[in-house]
C-alpha cells in the first residue's frame, strides 16, 4: 500500500497552513473564480497566495483574512494585466470584440466593470460581507465602497435593460 493510498488523516495542529488550506481553499477558488471567469486562472492565483501566506504564516495574525485580501488583490492585478493585453490586442487587430454569450451576459457584464466596482460587488454579493469588511480587504475607506458598489450597480442595470 502506498502513501496515497492509507485511509488515516494525516494529523494538523489546529491554525496550520494545512489546516487553513483545507477550510478555506474551495472557497477563495470560488472567490477568484468569480472575480476572473476562469477556473484555472483562481486555481492558480489561490495557490500562489497560499504560498506567500504559507512564508510569513508564522508573523501574520488573522491568516484568514491576509489569504483573503492577498486573494482579491492576485485577481485585481491579473484583471489589470489582462485589461492591458486586450488593448494592445485591439490595437493590433483594430477589429470589434465578438458579442456577449447568452448565458455568459451577466458575468460579461461584471467583467467590463472598473476593479474597485468588480470587487466591491463580487464582494458584497457573492461573499457576503459588509461595507466595514470590504473597505479593509479593498483597503479604501467605506465611502469608496459605497461609490463602487452604487456605480457597479448602474452599470450593470443598464446592461440589464439594455
Amino acid at each position: 500500500m502506498t502513501g496515497m493510498e492509507q485511509s488515516e488523516p494525516v494529523e494538523v495542529s489546529p491554525g496550520s497552513t494545512a489546516d487553513l488550506f483545507r477550510t478555506h481553499y474551495a472557497p477563495m477558488v470560488r472567490l477568484a473564480h468569480v472575480l476572473t471567469g476562469s477556473n484555472a486562472t483562481a486555481e492558480d492565483l489561490v495557490q500562489d497566495c497560499f504560498a506567500r501566506l504559507h512564508r510569513r504564516f508564522e508573523r501574520t495574525d488573522n491568516p484568514s483574512a491576509y489569504l483573503r485580501v492577498s486573494v482579491v488583490n492576485a485577481c485585481r492585478s491579473w484583471q489589470r494585466t489582462r485589461f492591458r493585453e486586450r488593448a494592445r490586442m485591439r490595437r493590433i487587430a483594430a477589429g470589434e470584440q465578438p458579442a456577449s454569450l447568452g448565458a455568459r451576459e451577466l458575468l460579461d457584464a461584471v467583467a467590463q466593470l472598473s476593479d474597485g466596482q468588480r470587487t466591491a460587488l463580487v464582494l458584497r454579493y457573492y461573499e457576503e460581507l459588509n461595507e466595514r469588511e470590504i473597505a479593509d480587504v479593498m483597503d479604501c475607506p467605506p465611502g469608496t465602497v459605497k461609490s463602487h458598489l452604487h456605480r457597479g450597480l448602474e452599470a450593470l442595470r443598464k446592461v440589464i435593460e439594455q
